[in-house]
């Protein structure tokens, strides 16, 4: 890590962060209020989720992140721009789901960018899976929404299958496939740089069956 994520880890993540704990946390307590909770998972160098959560005052936003630069990437930028609606858990996304969030507690759930597993065999390591959106349908609040992106093909096409094969998601795309990038996805310096390459990106949007 750098000084400043250095620094900016040692002084915030006692406040706002989160050590793992088999034990489910209260939201409410959590933040201090009960305003809608955005989670997002894998948020890397924390730029996309910094600028949601500075945009949206009025939302909470929980970051999950195993890489410790990217934490303390993510803090120092809290701490630059004074924001205080960001909660932050370093460990394994699925362990935190499972044992720390309650059922029906977020109502919006992001997973941009995570890692494709490109080769073959290795492709049964992906998160996203039948058994992920079934962890994810008890996470979510009724009518709730989850919101994936990934720069490839091959993972947006296996992303859609999967979603598609459960019936508890309904596809928010028109034409029953892909939506145009939200606008309140922010565009990362990587997706830029991919773009100015040539390189495509796909956003899926489903939301959580309200029965």
């Amino acid at each position: 890590m750098t000084l400043g994520q250095t620094q900016a880890f040692d002084t915030m993540m006692p406040i706002y962060g989160f050590d793992y704990e088999a034990k489910m946390l209260d939201l409410a307590v959590m933040f201090a209020n009960t305003a809608p909770v955005t989670l997002e998972i894998g948020f890397g160098m924390g730029s996309s989720l910094v600028e949601q959560a500075a945009a949206n005052p009025q939302r909470n936003y929980i970051g999950i992140e195993v890489h410790r630069p990217g934490v303390g990437a993510l803090l120092l930028k809290m701490q630059q721009r004074e924001l205080t609606n960001i909660r932050v858990i370093s460990y394994d996304a699925i362990d935190v789901l499972n044992n720390m969030i309650p059922d029906h507690s977020i109502e919006l759930l992001q997973l941009f960018f995570p890692d494709p597993w490109h080769k073959r065999k290795h492709h049964k390591r992906r998160i996203v899976s039948p058994e992920f959106l079934n962890l994810l349908h008890k996470k979510v609040t009724a009518g709730g929404h989850i919101h994936f992106a990934t720069d490839w093909q091959d993972y947006a096409i296996h992303m859609l299958r999967v979603l598609q094969a459960d019936d508890a998601w309904l596809n928010c795309s028109r034409s029953s496939d892909y939506i145009p990038r939200p606008e309140n996805r922010p565009l990362t310096k990587f997706e830029r740089r991919g773009e100015k390459l040539g390189h495509g990106v796909w956003d899926l949007m489903f939301q959580r069956e309200r029965v």
